[in-house]
């Protein structure tokens, strides 16, 4: 680490595998980045991500109770130096880790200004930072994104805002975010629509406000081209909170939004766990729609708690839940250049730093054991071969014939008054669902 070497976490030696049965709690059991899975070596497959948003730039607190984390850069001083420091511990969680991504929104890693013209300066400044723990590191930044929602003028909303003013500074923050993103050759772009939505519909003009975020979004993609970003650019889905209803609801709203606006080639979606669930479905199902409209882009890991009805970001540790989602990642063909990163926040009581490496340490091991199990589901060949078969009479004559266009309703009801009438077959839930818990 040299001048930046860090006693943050009290520990110098890098989370190693240790195997199945291994007693340190700091060791990987599952995790082997140059180990093969499904063709691609372990590390390629999942493309592990810090992110700073909660691991680091989140202080603890929350509607009820201040923060509870005491890390040296939340307190007074300087802050582009409080920047630095906080930024070098993350880039040492990365290298202790031993995963080759991070993330970050560019408030997590550069304070605002005075006024617009600070604020670009300062991630200037930063991103030289950036660009100089990179080369030292050989860290790799999956994404980067923009804050449109912490400040009070976002209070309603960035692009879906009722003030033209408001879309202005929010275009110029996510230039500076989208350019900085580029010339640190991130893979990927990611817009985070905190509060592009409604409180009430009150005072909303939602036709007015879709149109503004559809050409928000027009005004991305256009400057992507422009100064030849080559990565994806990536909308994350979420049906509400901070707002009471969100317009990225969930996979298939984004969908139709890009589809409205001429954008479904242009963008993908980056799918968080914890907002499938709050939009009332499975991350299972989330993951499989992206993957059969062909916009899976990256995914978000942290999860929700079952007993709470709000975004709670926990990170990952249902072995089962995760396999069945990588499963079908594994089926689309991988999840490159997006990956799996933890936007996960420690509890509030939490508060050492070893516990960032708890946190972390059995969140890669949750994914790359799933990684495992869905390999072999998929290598099987019974989930597949059992669809197969449910499906096989669309590739017959009749069913072929319907989708082709080629069969009248006509036809189709005088088919229909010359057979017998269809019986019905088990979709055999029950035994399916038995095989992939034998799995784990």
């Amino acid at each position: 680490m040299g001048s930046h070497e860090h006693g943050f976490f009290a520990r110098t030696d890098p989370v190693a595998f240790g195997g199945s049965e291994a007693a340190d709690p700091l060791s990987y059991r599952w995790y082997e980045p140059d180990r093969i899975v499904h063709g691609r070596r372990m590390e390629d497959q999942l493309r592990l991500t810090v992110c700073f948003w909660h691991s680091l730039a989140w202080p603890g607190s929350d509607v009820f109770g201040e923060g509870t984390f005491q890390r040296p850069w939340h307190e007074p001083g300087d802050p582009l130096d409080r920047a630095r420091e906080k930024l070098d511990v993350g880039f040492e969680l990365v290298r202790l880790l031993g995963v080759p991504f991070y993330a970050f929104h560019d408030r997590d890693v550069s304070p605002d200004g005075t006024d617009l013209k600070g604020t670009l300066s300062n991630l200037a400044t930063i991103g030289d930072h950036l660009e100089q723990r990179q080369n030292e590191t050989g860290t790799r930044l999956l994404w980067g994104t923009a804050n449109l929602f912490s400040h009070r003028r976002y209070m309603a909303g960035a692009a879906t805002n009722p003030d033209p003013a408001v879309f202005a500074f929010a275009a110029a923050q996510v230039r500076a975010a989208l350019e900085l993103t580029h010339r640190l050759g991130g893979a990927n772009y990611v817009l985070w629509g905190g509060r592009e939505g409604y409180e009430t519909l009150l005072n909303t003009d939602v036709k007015r406000e879709l149109d503004q975020l559809g050409r928000f979004l027009q005004l991305v993609v256009e400057h992507k081209h422009t100064i030849g970003f080559e990565g994806t650019i990536l909308i994350e889905p979420k049906p509400c909170e901070p707002t009471k209803h969100q317009y990225d609801f969930d996979v298939a709203s984004v969908y139709g939004f890009l589809q409205r606006f001429g954008l479904e080639d242009e963008v993908r979606v980056n799918i968080e766990a914890n907002h499938a669930t709050l939009a009332g479905h499975s991350f299972e199902h989330e993951v499989a729609l992206a993957t059969a409209l062909g916009i899976l882009g990256s995914l978000d890991m942290n999860r929700g708690d079952p007993q709470l009805g709000w975004d709670t970001d926990q990170f990952p540790n249902d072995v089962t839940e995760v396999a069945r989602v990588l499963y079908h990642v594994l089926a689309a063909g991988g999840i490159a250049p997006g990956g799996l990163n933890f936007d996960a926040k420690l509890r509030r009581q939490s508060i050492e730093a070893v516990d960032l490496l708890h946190a972390h340490v059995g969140a890669i091991d949750t994914c790359a054991r799933a990684l495992l199990i869905a390999e072999r589901i998929l290598a099987d060949d019974i989930l597949p071969g059992e669809i197969r078969a449910r499906y096989a009479g669309w590739e017959d004559d009749l069913g072929t014939s319907i989708l082709d266009g080629s069969r009248s309703l006509d036809e189709l009801a005088a088919i229909a008054a010359a057979a017998p009438d269809p019986e019905p077959r088990s979709g055999g839930q029950e035994r399916l669902e038995n095989i992939v818990s034998r799995y784990a």
